[in-house]
């Protein structure tokens, strides 16, 4: 534990599975409060909060969908009724949704751009206030997606880049009261997830390995510690984007 998350507030969208939920999981054990934001995983997310509660620290567990404006302001609205305040949000809700240059339809490229970076913004909007009251963070999910284009992944890949693009231009726009980072993650596998995706990582990254949710939930950690820094994406990607 570093100290200086102890006794502070957080929000994760998207926190009841994967990552959103081992991020969660390590801001409480860093002594934070925790606001879990979820759309259709209910028990997940209030076993989730049951689990920070355990832990000894303040959790709520919100439902939003963020497709809609009006939702994402009622879900910062209530964080601070519950809560009290902000410190940091990590904006984690994300899809992953295929679609080559022949196979992407109008729902998919839509449905791509609001769930992985139109919400991200009005989320960071609406959190944005609160944030500068207690001089707070932002972390943004991002992938390599974003940086390196996806061909089978166009509507997502596009998306992702627009996260990184909306993180320099947020921590200019919050500056100097929020800092705003990304991380980037390349292939972060978990139990259940098909073998194939690690064998064919472990190929071509220079480390040998994939990634573990620790190691996003670590990163996350350290962007809302690291006081001198701001409109940054961190690539945990094994090497797998220097070729």
């Amino acid at each position: 534990m570093t100290g200086k998350l102890k006794g502070k507030i957080a929000v994760v969208t998207g926190a009841a599975k994967r990552l959103g939920r081992a991020v969660a999981l390590r801001l409480a054990e860093e002594g934070m409060g925790v606001a879990v934001h979820y759309g259709s995983s209910a028990k997940e997310a209030a076993e989730l909060r049951g689990m920070i509660e355990e832990m000894g620290q303040k959790a709520v567990a919100i439902k939003a969908d963020l497709r809609s404006v009006d939702e994402i302001r009622r879900l910062v609205l209530e964080v601070g009724n519950e809560l009290g305040r902000l410190d940091l949000l990590v904006n984690s809700a994300a899809n992953f949704l295929p679609g080559s240059v022949v196979s992407t339809t109008e729902e998919i490229w839509d449905a791509s751009l609001d769930t992985n970076v139109k919400s991200l913004f009005f989320v960071s909007q609406a959190a944005a206030p609160m944030l500068r009251r207690s001089k707070g963070a932002i972390v943004n999910l991002a992938d390599t997606g974003g940086l390196v284009g996806w061909p089978g992944f166009i509507g997502h890949s596009v998306a992702k880049a627009g996260v990184i693009n909306l993180t320099k231009s947020l921590a200019k726009a919050l500056a100097p009261d929020v800092r705003v980072n990304a991380i980037a993650p390349g292939t972060i596998t978990m139990p259940g997830d098909p073998p194939e995706w690690e064998e064919e990582f472990v190929r071509l990254a220079p480390l040998r390995k994939t990634g573990r949710p620790s190691d996003i939930a670590d990163a996350v950690v350290y962007l809302a510690t690291a006081e001198f820094l701001t409109g940054h994406t961190l690539v945990l990607d094994g090497g797998k984007t220097i070729g």
